[in-house]
């Protein structure tokens, strides 16, 4: 398991994360939390290449997840 970071935001339903470095987890990845419950896809990756955003599809309430680190299966 890779981290993938911390949502920071809500946007248009998505949650958005914030990746530390210039690599990024393949559109489609699953997404889990600390406890290894899946959270859900990633289903875009954008931004600068220096440091990409990824947006999340969640079956959760994505306000839900401002606050949650989650990594990527």
């Amino acid at each position: 398991m890779k981290r993938v970071g911390e949502v920071s935001r809500v946007a248009q339903g998505l949650a958005i994360v914030r990746l530390p470095g210039e690599e990024h987890p393949n559109i489609g990845t699953a997404v889990v939390d600390e406890n290894l419950d899946e959270v859900g896809r990633i289903v875009d990756v954008f931004g600068p290449v220096s440091k990409p955003y990824v947006a999340i599809s969640s079956d959760r309430r994505p306000a839900t997840l401002i606050g949650v680190k989650l990594y990527a299966r």
